[in-house]
């Protein structure tokens, strides 16, 4: 009898640790708001409809202040959200059911949920644990589990290698509100290039707010930086207010390392940063030609050393670039005249 009650006891202690596990939206049926459920989850609707999920849609939504399991939650405009703690993620169990917002969720998309940030908005995560880094979607409401800060896709999981693991420890820092229809999600695959290539949050919520993503998508595919030293639609060059111009000429150096400032579709924006950061430091500025115009990439010359870069790094990053990044290179350029 003792031990019939000791496993009865076992399996309600298995029961109660199965519900404080259940990720994205476990606190749903005890929520407190007016009319509108914030929440997705095992109780919201199935999409009826056949072949791949719908992307985008739905509608901004930033709602009330609700409680979930004696917890209270105030959605509001976040401009400055910029916090670390924990990530969870969710997959199959949400999958193909509707989002905070009237989204379908897709566990295979970069989409992520948050208790309180607007959505859907644009959202930089770093696992802390690896450096990996991702722009995400949100379009959701939770996690709801202890101190956790944000739920992510299983994909979003995945790219930021630690699904196995199940939690890892990120920053997550608010870009801008997200486009309501991204067809295929080009507008953010064009963000999460656009970071790759170096771009800092200030940047990234730039470009959030233009055009439509057809617009944008050569903003954030520049070629690796081999690639692109070696492509003959590669001119380096000086901005005239700072050096004069030159005739073309071939340069060559050894392999070193660089810090990639950021990429600029303005060129205007692009010599504003130049003339910020050249007292500090020597630069040096390429234009390439994408789909839509000339884009300006901004780096430091080569130094030898990776410490030398680290130091350089720093310095960009203090200056507001935090999406710097150091790169080994092998320097081959073509200098030329650029009109001013």
């Amino acid at each position: 009898m003792e031990r019939m009650q000791r496993q009865g006891w076992f399996l309600v202690l298995l029961g109660l640790i199965g519900l404080a596990l259940v990720g994205c939206s476990s606190g749903a049926k005890k929520y407190k708001s007016a009319k509108l459920d914030p929440f997705a989850g095992k109780g919201s609707p199935y999409y009826k409809g056949k072949g791949q999920l719908p992307e985008g849609g739905g509608k901004y939504h930033v709602g009330k202040p609700y409680q979930v399991a004696g917890r209270w939650f105030t959605p509001k405009a976040q401009p400055n959200y910029d916090k670390t703690g924990m990530a969870s993620w969710y997959g199959e169990a949400f999958h193909a059911r509707k989002t905070s917002n009237g989204e379908w969720f897709d566990m295979n998309d970069l989409t992520a949920a948050h208790p309180t940030l607007p959505l859907p908005s644009y959202a930089k995560v770093t696992n802390l644990d690896n450096g990996r880094e991702v722009v995400v979607r949100i379009n959701d409401r939770g996690p709801f589990v202890g101190t956790r800060i944000i739920d992510l896709s299983k994909r979003t999981s995945d790219a930021l290698g630690f699904r196995h693991k199940g939690k890892t420890e990120v920053r997550v820092q608010w870009i801008a509100n997200a486009p309501l229809n991204d067809k295929s999600y080009k507008h953010l695959a064009m963000m999460n290039r656009a970071m790759a290539d170096g771009s800092g949050i200030r940047q990234l919520a730039a470009l959030s707010k233009k055009g439509a993503p057809s617009t944008m998508t050569a903003e954030a595919a520049p070629m690796p930086p081999a690639a692109e030293q070696a492509s003959a639609q590669t001119v380096a060059y000086k901005a005239p207010e700072i050096a004069p111009q030159q005739q073309a000429s071939s340069t060559s150096a050894p392999a070193g390392f660089v810090v990639h400032v950021a990429t600029f579709a303005n060129r205007s924006n692009a010599d504003a940063a130049y003339e910020q950061l050249s007292a500090n430091m020597d630069l040096q500025m390429f234009q390439f030609q994408g789909d839509d115009g000339p884009l300006y990439r901004l780096q430091t010359r080569a130094v030898g050393s990776e410490d030398e870069a680290a130091r350089q790094l720093y310095a960009v990053q203090d200056a507001g670039f935090t999406g710097a990044k150091i790169r080994r290179v092998r320097v081959q350029q073509v200098a030329a005249k650029i009109a001013g």
